[in-house]
């Protein structure tokens, strides 16, 4: 199967997937995204809408976002036509087929998935080809969106992650001087309740298609449901709309209160990561102006705050953010993992050890390493070491009860000395043999959390913005940064 190359514009060649230049098409794209931030820095949104459709009409823009969304976690998800790309010549169909003529969404495929809380989130799994076409205009929105960012806003963003949140938390809270109060806000319902019309009125996209997107409805139990607010978690781009849907919040405050280097009397700062934030102040009375404000900011955009989980609280009481417990004792600032996050990695590790009844210990082990070195690096920034040792300790004793529960006729000592093995100075080494990806004999041991050092991670500065060559050595030293300072791109909206 060949397709029409258009690296830029329009050209006439012919190519197959295998023989795509991936370094030429990603050079493409970043130029032209780094035009399109560069025009909307000098204002010239007539140029910026010019350059997206540039874009979105060109070979590399479609080439890349097909590549995206058939090499990502939801690659073999389908949506409501239960068509997926997973082959080289379904993939060139699909660059083929994303063309804004005659271009109609299909419905979401409405799932749900558990939250925290024990109650359930609703899900849009959209087509594969409404993803591509997603991914495309994504790339598009993308240097618009980062260069018109809130400075400190860190959700859903190219090089950013939670750990420059909790950061700017601790810089804004850390020692004698700074705010001795904070509003922890969440925001009700953020995906699911913001106006379509506002959307559509002041995302710098195809409106068009946006339109479409937002109406497109969703299928639940074989019928159809209109979707009167909102844009859908699950779509590519919806986390990119969703937060430049709350950009605006910072320079407001900013605007009422005073720049950060003039308000030294009430201390407001904002601190954002997606649809959750928090915003420091010097009194209850100051942050109670500000909640104000910031309800009027959410209400022109269908939004609200949330009674349940909106509080205002002193920082020597505590406040949990992205997974950590934020609270000043004795004048200094700790951060540690919070409570709940720490229960809900051990019902994880405990729900896959009980559900282990019929594997070997090779494939536990492989079950139980990603989840908890995926828990520990996310972790390894703050105060956590003596929460690693406790979560390593939960496991011990979850693993121990299943090898005993195995063979109950055999007595401890047979069953130590078939699953726990010492390893150099270690001890009590859950590890069993195992083969690796080219079929060699090899030994697989448990991942202990607290094998993960402590380290520091550097925040990113505010106003880096990765479509701005002025920028690109600053990130190219954190991706050499040592100590695992450096954050990585983020896939989910990788430009």
């Amino acid at each position: 199967m060949t397709v029409s190359i258009t690296t830029g514009a329009a050209s006439h060649g012919k190519a197959d997937w295998n023989q795509i230049d991936w370094r030429k098409v990603r050079q493409t794209v970043r130029r032209l995204q780094v035009r399109i931030a560069k025009a909307v820095k000098e204002g010239r949104w007539g140029r910026v809408k010019a350059l997206q459709r540039l874009l979105t009409t060109s070979f590399s823009g479609k080439a890349l976002a097909v590549k995206r969304v058939t090499e990502n976690k939801g690659k073999r998800t389908p949506g409501m036509d239960r068509i997926i790309w997973d082959s080289p010549g379904k993939k060139v169909r699909g660059i083929s087929s994303l063309t804004r003529r005659d271009y109609r969404p299909q419905p979401l495929r409405r799932v749900f998935i558990p939250k925290a809380n024990g109650k359930l989130r609703p899900l849009g799994i959209p087509t594969m080809a409404d993803r591509a076409m997603q991914a495309l205009h994504l790339l598009a929105l993308l240097p618009v969106a980062e260069t018109t960012a809130d400075p400190n806003s860190y959700g859903f963003r190219p090089y950013r992650a939670a750990q420059d949140a909790v950061g700017r938390c601790f810089l804004a809270l850390k020692g004698k001087g700074t705010a001795d109060w904070v509003l922890d806000a969440d925001i009700s319902a953020c995906f699911d309740e913001i106006s379509k019309d506002w959307l559509v009125a002041n995302i710098p996209t195809d409106k068009v298609i946006l339109r479409k997107w937002l109406d497109s409805g969703y299928m639940l139990d074989g019928a159809w449901f209109a979707t009167k607010a909102g844009t859908p978690q699950g779509g590519v781009i919806s986390a990119t709309l969703a937060s430049m849907t709350l950009d605006g919040m910072e320079a407001l405050l900013r605007e009422h209160f005073g720049p950060e280097r003039r308000n030294r009397t009430t201390k407001v700062r904002l601190i954002r990561y997606a649809d959750d934030f928090v915003v420091t102040g010097s009194s209850q009375e100051v942050l109670e102006q500000a909640k104000a404000l910031i309800e009027g900011f959410l209400s022109e955009r269908g939004l609200s705050l949330s009674a349940e989980k909106t509080r205002i609280v002193r920082v020597e009481e505590g406040f949990d953010f992205l997974g950590w417990t934020v609270r000043r004792m004795k004048g200094k600032l700790f951060i540690r993992p919070a409570r709940k996050n720490v229960a809900a990695i051990m019902r994880k590790i405990g729900g896959v050890i009980r559900g282990a009844t019929s594997i070997t210990q090779g494939e536990l082990i492989g079950r139980l390493n990603p989840i908890i070195r995926g828990w520990a690096n996310y972790h390894r920034n703050q105060v956590a070491k003596d929460t690693f040792k406790k979560v390593d300790s939960y496991t011990w004793e979850r693993l121990w009860r299943w090898a005993c529960r195995r063979h109950p006729n055999k007595s401890r000592r047979w069953v130590k000395q078939k699953y726990f093995h010492r390893e150099g100075a270690r001890n009590w080494v859950f590890k069993a043999a195992a083969t690796d990806s080219a079929g060699n004999p090899t030994v697989e041991s448990l991942f202990e959390a607290a094998s993960v050092p402590i380290r520091r991670h550097v925040k990113i500065r505010a106003a880096a913005n990765p479509f701005d060559p002025a920028w690109d050595s600053y990130f190219a030293k954190r991706r050499r940064a040592p100590n695992g300072n450096t954050v990585t791109l983020s896939r989910s909206n990788s430009p």
